[in-house]
């Protein structure tokens, strides 16, 4: 993970201050990239806490296609990474509690994408690609629908808007572009989730997961977060995890669970907590 530290790093010395949505403000610099091998290790970071629970549980729900924080909280009850953008959805479209239902967000367009005659199912359709036309240069999802990320309609504009596959040599890559980047809260928790769907899209392939190259648009450090990042890079970071999948005859994306996956020998730093702006 040294270079998400080394990202954090040249945000505190190369970034602008700049005024933002939430009224925080943030340090802030535009275009990173970064590439996570597989062999490595799985990118799961050691300077502080992974919520790993979380992190499984919102990409399954995700994987799902549902749009709603109920279907999350079943999954996981504990589970408060949409919390605070589902109030400020409530908030925002002068709502009382609803049903749960926060717009078309990630799931939403990844399985049930919006088109002029039809819907799809962008990531199955991407999936059947890798696995009957692999030298294909189209297989992306797409989470960024501009009719459908209005403040009344969305309760958070997707940030990791869209991902590629590759595949060569047997083995499977994936990149994402994510065009805005909470370095200290967000980020750790993406470069996780997409190594995660990596290796499941990987074993449904028969592929080998080789690199998740991860392009950053915005990327800042919130004011409020700065002391939590120079106290986490203060940190020595430990060894790699390996991340373990139960084989189960898995045939498709949806038969995962959450027990079916685990972090083998992760070692990490104590939790840093910060306040996620809203």
């Amino acid at each position: 993970m040294k270079q998400y530290l080394d990202q954090l790093q040249y945000i505190l010395d190369h970034g602008t201050r700049k005024k933002d949505r939430t009224g925080v403000g943030t340090i802030s610099c535009f275009g990173l990239q970064a590439r996570y091998r597989m062999a490595d290790g799985f990118p799961a970071v050691t300077t502080k806490r992974l919520v790993w629970r979380s992190l499984v549980t919102e990409l399954l729900w995700f994987i799902s296609g549902s749009d709603n924080i109920y279907d999350l909280k079943s999954l996981y009850p504990n589970n408060r990474l949409w919390d605070g953008n589902y109030q400020d959805y409530l908030k925002r479209t002068g709502q009382p509690e609803s049903d749960g239902s926060m717009g078309r967000i990630y799931g939403a367009q990844w399985r049930h994408w919006r088109g002029v005659d039809r819907t799809v199912d962008q990531l199955q359709e991407a999936i059947h690609t890798i696995k009957t036309n692999s030298d294909s240069r189209r297989i992306m999802v797409n989470a960024w629908n501009a009719a459908e990320v209005g403040l009344r309609d969305v309760a958070l504009p997707p940030c990791h808007n869209f991902f590629q596959f590759y595949v060569a040599e047997n083995r499977l890559s994936l990149q994402m572009y994510q065009r805005s980047c909470d370095m200290f809260l967000g980020v750790p928790l993406n470069i996780a989730s997409y190594s995660l769907l990596l290796h499941m899209v990987a074993q449904l392939t028969h592929l080998e997961p080789y690199e998740f190259i991860h392009t950053l648009g915005d990327v800042h450090i919130y004011l409020n977060h700065i002391n939590a990042v120079r106290e986490q890079l203060s940190r020595t970071p430990y060894p790699l995890s390996r991340l373990h999948i139960e084989g189960r005859g898995q045939k498709t994306i949806d038969d995962f669970v959450y027990g079916d996956f685990k972090l083998i020998d992760y070692k990490h730093h104590p939790a840093i907590k910060a306040e996620m702006a809203v």
